[in-house]
């Protein structure tokens, strides 16, 4: 194991091949799609090679191994002496999982796992050309045939066969002798091996007997192009040891370069894969040309960044208790300091921000993978496209999102796609699409995940959740489709009559809703039968700086998410009315449950319902409820302080923060508040 080398090169090792494996997923998924792309197999086949010389560098045999084979697959594939197959696909994937599995192990410093011994012997059935196959088949045939017609000796153990060969005589021995001597023709004399080295070295080169001139018409191996880059790499593997090859110095010469000598350089990096003449070749003039470029990058621990993130933040607070102190006086040199102040801070703000924001094609980069697998298990044809995989998103967001954005298309390509035959009948393509879509709009993050299958049937999920009791006949007799739609969040809610490995146990819905809500976000969908579902996901660009609606309930601050606020109005109790007990408001000819927030917050405070204030319309989850205020402040930046350990566990709140006039509001957890005091609407 090579975990005793410098941390620095360990690092840089998992760095470099953690991003190659990311790729190497996409790509495969790809070259399934465009089996005769050659820069896409020579791109797959460079990621396995520069995996494997980082493993063998630090003695991880077994990763080289894998690697080492899979990298052999692709040469043949690359040389165009095999074809791309869907069974071809499944064993190369396979090994890329393995390669993941161990390259987990080794992130947690622990030795990697060998692979399954039928795994790397269906890579080394595939590391030779398809010709071959036949060839093997053939001769394994002429094998058995032949067996049968010598039957004399195959039982017979040493004593008893010298016996024989005492019985019949001294010819007996004369021709087993001569026998003998044949059958040890297969190994080669030392004459021959020396001209074998000769061949792949240049004569006299590689230690062994001197130079000797090959006649005139015999010409050496080296009066063509050397050897291949694939023979190259297998014989430095020889000679040195998997994966531990010496580095090629390139001389001025078109001549092979010499045999490594006795002491070989110390840096132990995997050999390139060039042979020795093109490397001699070409490497002087681009040393002449070309300079390294310039290392423009860092790694910094992200705790360093979370902690000025932290102190942005703090930044931020102070501006705004400024802004709020300029706003009472009439000082002009202090209202242009403060204006720049402001200006800079938000600056500062964005460029911190960016340090922490990541691509969202790190969770689209999983899914071609997860569409493949589903598609080739369930026998479905599917299409998947991906748009907006640049929009950056949080660090934070990114990791909390993975999770629900894997249930939900695992999800549309097992309850959304149809069998191809149903498509066909009903006039569509045989192969489903499905289609991501990121894009920003604001300080917010769009997500859609969308579907050209079967749809959803409200009236069918309505009497499903009657049978399990999640709704009543009235209540689905009130119900929208869209309402309907948004009962597959429900907790054990399943459309799914078996359970398969794919969906079935009622569990992935409830926590993709549960994983978004956490993040402030919501989620909407919108489905058509027989024609597909579309789903978007709203949430905050970032969880770091928090907009909120600062209102106030009685004489205390609150703070309300501003990603769940739809609209505000003044309150008019001429248009509220009970419906089922519950008090509600009609806005646009929907009736929407609305509820005082001083019945729940200041439950100390006894006080009559007030007949002015504001109604606050909020998104929680897919439903919207009607919050009653006393006065509405406006809307504030505010950083999240956690909540002091004797606070923890208060249904509803989020945290804390610092107002803009110093005083301390808390932030009010809309899904958890509403799921503590009024669980029918959640």
């Amino acid at each position: 194991m090579g975990f005793d080398v410098d941390e620095d090169i360990l690092q840089d090792f998992m760095i470099e091949a953690s991003e190659i494996l990311e790729q190497l997923s996409e790509q495969l998924v790809t070259l399934e799609q465009q089996p005769d792309d050659k820069d896409l197999l020579n791109a797959i086949f460079r990621g396995f090679h520069t995996v494997k010389g980082g493993a063998g560098f630090l003695s991880l045999t077994a990763l080289v191994d894998t690697c080492h084979k899979a990298e052999n697959v692709f040469d043949i594939l690359r040389n165009g002496q095999r074809q791309v197959t869907p069974e071809l696909m499944d064993v190369i994937l396979r090994a890329l999982d393995t390669v993941n599995v161990m390259f987990a192990e080794i992130q947690n410093r622990e030795e990697p796992t060998p692979a399954e011994p039928d795994l790397l012997a269906a890579l080394e059935g595939y590391c030779r050309p398809e010709t071959e196959d036949e060839a093997v088949e053939d001769s394994l045939t002429e094998v058995t045939a032949a067996a049968p017609a010598e039957p004399g000796l195959a039982g017979l153990d040493d004593s008893q066969y010298q016996q024989m060969l005492t019985e019949l005589g001294p010819e007996s021995k004369a021709s087993t002798s001569a026998a003998a001597s044949d059958s040890d023709s297969d190994d080669i004399t030392d004459d021959e091996f020396e001209a074998l080295l000769d061949q792949l070295h240049g004569a006299g080169k590689h230690g062994g007997a001197p130079e000797v001139a090959a006649p005139e018409s015999e010409p050496t191996a080296l009066d063509d192009d050397l050897i291949d880059d694939l023979e190259f790499e297998n014989l430095l593997d020889e000679l040195h040891g998997s994966g531990k090859g010496p580095t090629v110095t390139a001389s001025a010469s078109s001549e092979p370069a010499p045999a490594p000598k006795a002491e070989p350089a110390p840096a132990p990096a995997p050999a390139p894969a060039t042979s020795a003449a093109k490397a001699a070749d070409k490497a002087p003039a681009k040393a002449t040309t070309h300079s390294a470029p310039a290392d423009t990058s860092v790694r910094v621990d992200t705790k360093i960044l979370d902690n000025i993130m932290n102190m942005v933040g703090e930044l931020v607070l102070v501006r705004n208790r400024l802004l709020s102190l300029d706003a009472n006086h009439e000082n002009e040199d202090i209202s242009k300091t403060v204006a720049n102040l402001d200006a800079v801070t938000g600056d500062l703000q964005g460029a911190v921000m960016k340090t922490r924001m990541q691509p969202i094609k790190k969770v689209f980069g999983r899914f071609p993978r997860v569409v493949r697998d589903i598609a080739r298990t369930m026998k479905k044809e599917i299409n998947l496209e991906m748009v907006g995989e640049d929009t950056d998103l949080d660090k934070n967001l990114v990791e909390a999102l993975a999770d629900p954005l894997v249930h939900l298309v695992r999800n549309s390509c097992d309850h959304g796609i149809e069998m191809p035959e149903e498509r066909e009948a009903a006039g569509k393509p045989r192969a489903g699409v499905i289609r991501l879509t990121a894009s920003q709009e604001g300080d917010h993050i769009l997500l859609g995940i969308e579907d050209d299958g079967a749809g959803m049937d409200a009236q069918k999920l309505k009497e499903i959740a009657m049978s399990r009791g999640i709704l009543d006949a009235d209540a689905a007799a009130r119900m929208t489709n869209n309402e309907a739609y948004n009962l597959i969040f429900a907790p054990g809610f399943s459309t799914k009559v078996e359970i398969t490995d794919v969906s079935g146990r009622g569990v992935g819905m409830d926590v993709v809703k549960t994983g978004i809500t956490s993040v402030n976000g919501s989620i909407h969908i919108d489905s058509e039968k027989g024609v597909g579902t579309k789903l978007q996901i709203k949430v905050p660009l970032t969880l770091a700086i928090l907009p909120t609606l600062m209102v106030l309930v009685g004489k205390q601050t609150f703070a309300l998410p501003l990603t769940n606020v739809d609209e505000i109005f003044h309150l008019d109790l001429t248009r509220t009315s009970m419906v089922d007990g519950q008090l509600t408001v009609v806005v646009r000819n929907h009736a929407i449950p609305l509820f005082y927030l001083q019945d729940w917050l200041l439950k100390g405070e006894p006080r009559a319902r007030q007949q002015q204030g504001h109604v606050v319309i909020v998104a929680v989850g897919n439903q919207q409820v009607g919050f009653v205020v006393d006065g509405l402040i406006g809307q504030e930046e505010v950083v999240i302080k956690p909540l002091d350990q004797l606070l923890h566990g208060t249904p509803g709140m989020a945290g804390a923060t610092i107002t803009s006039d110093g005083g301390i509001a808390l932030i009010l957890d809309l899904a958890g508040l509403i799921k503590a005091y009024a669980r029918r609407y959640v």
